[in-house]
């Protein structure tokens, strides 16, 4: 008897151990806004943009001033995010994969190494392929040989539609277990094409905008601006919605909130691009108690390293197989924390199984890869026969004018090289302090003949170690 009562005593100690370190560790919300460029929000200094609560929330927390994801596509940007490795790595760069089954995921770790309940929710998190209403063909391959993992990997996965992200929140935490630290991955629908939903402030006037030097100012351009710009106020009230729901149920002290965009807006030079509208994302963490209100940083931050952030934050080692690196010391103000040298960005198909064609366009499928450090950037083109096309909006009227003018001849020189010059240079090089727009290439400048080296050496090793298919730019 004494025996049993001695062990049963242990085994509850241990289950109140067990719950004690549950109650240390913080819960982790991320939302994630869909086509996001930076810098689409006020507290980036966009006057243009009402983004009132992703402004307290930067206010409240850090702001990123140079995050960049490693695709400017979706799935492949998601793939990144959610096993802090190369989409490449992963074998990822189809547009249908689905996550293999042998690589390790976000949701995995926290729930076997850190006792998370996890979940995803909101907009689909893409990682599981296609379902089988949108291509037939794949989606019966992956059930067949069971290759869709995402309802093992986490505890819970939205079923169905829900009339607001608040609404996808709390439908989560209805279920957490209590007393468990959770994860949550909730996707936004917006800013995506089409841009059909406005803020609470309504569509804000075109021709007060102002157009990034990107592009070419237009009456088309600027409608389009306007769009996107109010599908991003819609987002921020998106936002207001869900911070309330964590107030409402006690979890704002003790949630590391992250907002980030997937892949950046869908406008030339935009989605689909390894041009900064392309990669560069809105970044904001807040975490009371640890991140100190209003903190901002330029440190170069990749999409790779946010599950070993948020893995570290768990009290998780990331495993070696991941190339992010975590920023956890960054965010606690370590003086430590060594910033890369380097971010990487890819490029492969979008979307365009079953639809290729001898007039394939750059929208569908490019072959290019980037490096990017703090003051240039390397575009390596390996598909630059491909006219580029900007993809979702091709019909839209600011893509139409440019072609119009083009075709009239009135087009900046600048715009034409930068949007309509046969073949696409194989490389492109810029200077981002004097070039921020990165329309001129100095790729052929002997100035720059040391940077174009050392840069195709650091984007020839990235390849190499991520197995990666395709030819790197130095034998």
């Amino acid at each position: 008897m004494k025996t049993i009562a001695r062990t049963t005593i242990l085994v509850f100690i241990g289950c109140l151990c067990w719950s004690s370190s549950w109650a240390a560790k913080p819960n982790i919300l991320f939302l994630l806004s869909d086509d996001h460029s930076y810098p689409y929000m006020g507290a980036y200094g966009n006057k243009d943009v009402r983004t009132p609560n992703l402004d307290q929330l930067a206010a409240e927390g850090m702001r990123f001033d140079r995050m960049f994801v490693t695709s400017p596509s979706c799935v492949t940007s998601r793939a990144s995010l959610m096993t802090g490795r190369s989409f490449v790595a992963v074998r990822m760069g189809r547009f249908t994969s689905p996550l293999p089954a042998g690589v390790v995921a976000l949701p995995d770790l926290l729930r076997q190494q850190a006792g998370y309940y996890t979940g995803l929710g909101g907009r689909d998190y893409h990682l599981d392929g296609p379902p089988n209403a949108k291509n037939p063909a794949v989606g019966e391959i992956l059930d067949r040989f069971d290759l869709r993992t995402f309802a093992d990997r986490a505890d819970y996965v939205q079923s169905g539609e829900l009339s607001s992200s608040a609404a996808v929140l709390t439908a989560f935490l209805k279920t957490v277990p209590v007393g468990k630290p959770w994860f949550f991955w909730l996707g936004f629908s917006d800013p995506h094409h089409p841009w059909t939903e406005v803020g609470p402030q309504g569509l804000p006037d075109p021709a007060t905008l102002t157009v990034p030097g990107h592009l070419p100012d237009l009456p088309g351009i600027r409608s389009d601006l306007a769009a996107y710009i109010a599908e991003i106020e819609h987002v921020d009230n998106e936002v207001k919605g869900v911070l309330n729901v964590l107030t409402q149920r006690g979890f704002e002290d003790n949630t590391v909130v992250v907002f980030m965009g997937d892949n950046g807006m869908a406008f030339p030079h935009g989605k689909g691009s390894l041009h900064d509208p392309g990669v560069a994302v809105p970044l904001l963490v807040r975490w009371p108690g640890v991140v100190q209100p209003g903190e901002v940083t330029n440190a170069l931050i990749s999409g790779e390293d946010f599950t070993p952030t948020m893995l570290e934050i768990a009290g998780v080692a990331p495993p070696e197989e991941m190339s992010g690196i975590s920023y956890l010391k960054l965010l606690k103000g370590d003086n430590a924390y060594i910033p890369r040298q380097y971010v990487f960005t890819a490029r492969t198909s979008h979307g365009s199984d079953g639809r290729m064609s001898v007039n394939v366009v750059s929208g569908s499928f490019d072959m290019s890869r980037s490096v990017r450090s703090a003051n240039f950037k390397l575009i390596y083109n390996t598909t630059p026969h491909q006219p580029y096309q900007p993809i979702d909006s091709a019909s839209n009227p600011g893509w139409k004018e440019m072609k119009a003018a083009f075709k009239g001849r009135t087009l900046g020189e600048k715009f034409v090289q930068a949007y309509f010059k046969k073949p696409r240079p194989t490389y492109e090089l810029y200077k981002l302090d004097t070039d921020p727009n990165e329309l001129n290439n100095v790729s052929n400048n002997s100035l720059y003949a040391n940077t174009l080296l050392e840069l195709k050496q650091a984007l020839t090793e990235k390849m190499v170690l991520d197995w990666d298919f395709l030819p790197t730019p130095l034998r």
